[in-house]
């Protein structure tokens, strides 16, 4: 059973709804839409890394607030409520120098003034390299 309000959303408005924005600058795309879980990806590169190299841990944590921020707006009538991120941690398992990363959500709680959402990123070879948590608040227009 699909958790979403909208059942029609699609990948394209997901994706044009992040034009202009700190997602389009680092090249986050949604790519997939199932019941309960929405997917992202971002690429490694010179906008996303630190100066050794690396993955910057903050650019997780863009990814994982942006696709979770996003399916939380996605589970809601947006003509009566908005939901806006509260609280996100993060823990860096392994490092990422190159390729793309990929992150799922899924949501943990979805009540009436508060989401729990579960990211999970993953490497090119699927290998994890961060898990994350967002709670989000929902509010009324």
């Amino acid at each position: 059973m699909s958790i979403w309000f909208n059942k029609q959303i699609a990948i394209d408005e997901l994706n044009r709804r992040g034009r202009n924005t700190m997602s389009e600058f680092l090249g986050i795309e949604f790519i997939e839409i199932g019941d309960d879980f929405l997917t992202a990806t971002m690429p490694v590169n010179e906008r996303t890394r630190q100066p050794i190299g690396i993955l910057h841990g903050g650019a997780n944590v863009v990814l994982a607030e942006t696709v979770a921020s996003t399916a939380a707006n996605a589970v809601v009538d947006l003509s009566k409520f908005y939901c806006v991120g509260l609280e996100i941690n993060a823990n860096h398992i392994r490092s990422v120098k190159e390729g793309m990363v990929t992150a799922i959500t899924k949501p943990i709680h979805l009540g009436r003034t508060t989401q729990i959402w579960e990211i999970n990123l993953f490497n090119e070879e699927g290998k994890r390299t961060c898990i994350s948590r967002m709670t989000a608040s929902v509010l009324s227009r």
